[in-house]
């Protein structure tokens, strides 16, 4: 067995693991209590402030968010990672390749983490919105650096990333199939194929958040509704990170 298809087999057994662990869902004695608390027309206002997130920084806010890195430099790293592995897919090249910038998500969550918090002990919930989302959007970027997320089919990619880390069990299965059948075909969605997705993003992203959010609205308590905002951007992100190495080896095997 080669290293290449070593590594091939290491990633189809960590999305077997992930898979696995996320069979079944399970919501927490806070989400059990809160269901009964927590106003019926929130879940709309979610969605709705999601997609709206969603289409206003990829519409606008790239350029701004891409202002707290340097794009080129990383990556420029990035790309010299890809193309030595590409020519000499050795063990060693790569795991290089495949590895994130462990420091760069660490920085990202913990971010995150403060702002949510920080909004949550004034009472702002609702607000925290666009924050989050463009926390999210930072960190999957920095994730793609080797493809041009600048793209229609990239922002599409993403979605479906967002889509599939939120789900769990027969779901997730289905929404990690739509995810690999883009690696291995690619796809050139129109406006309202993007549309759909925006919502679908949107609609799993509230669903997850409804009741910390809710929480993250009273003021001091709220803290700890803000607290999960990092944990979420670190869910979505390990995911994207398995799926992005998944299309990086996808990519060689068809080069050699």
């Amino acid at each position: 067995m080669d290293d290449f298809e070593r590594a091939w087999r290491k990633q189809l057994a960590a999305e077997k693991k992930y898979i696995d662990e996320r069979s079944q869902r399970s919501d927490s004695r806070l989400n059990r209590f809160l269901q009964t608390k927590v106003p019926e027309k929130l879940k709309d206002t979610l969605d709705t402030g999601f997609a709206k997130a969603f289409e206003l920084i990829f519409a606008k806010g790239t350029e701004v968010i891409e202002k707290t890195y340097n794009r080129r430099d990383m990556e420029r790293s990035s790309r010299v990672r890809r193309i030595i592995a590409e020519n000499n897919p050795s063990g060693r090249a790569l795991n290089e390749a495949s590895r994130g910038s462990a420091s760069q998500k660490l920085k990202n969550t913990v971010v995150s983490g403060v702002s949510g918090i920080g909004m949550g002990l004034i009472g702002v919930g609702i607000p925290d919105i666009p924050v989050f989302t463009g926390m999210l959007l930072k960190s999957l970027y920095e994730t793609a650096l080797s493809y041009d997320y600048d793209r229609m089919d990239e922002k599409y990619f993403i979605l479906l990333l967002i889509g599939a880390a939120l789900r769990s069990g027969d779901e997730l299965k289905a929404a990690d199939e739509r995810v690999n059948y883009f690696i291995e075909h690619g796809a050139e969605p129109d406006e309202e194929t993007m549309k759909t997705e925006v919502k679908i993003a949107a609609e799993g992203l509230s669903g997850e958040l409804l009741y910390m959010k809710f929480l993250q609205g009273i003021p001091i308590v709220g803290a700890v509704g803000g607290a999960y905002d990092p944990i979420y951007i670190d869910r979505i992100t390990r995911y994207a990170a398995m799926k992005y190495n998944r299309r990086f080896l996808h990519d060689i095997k068809n080069k050699h």
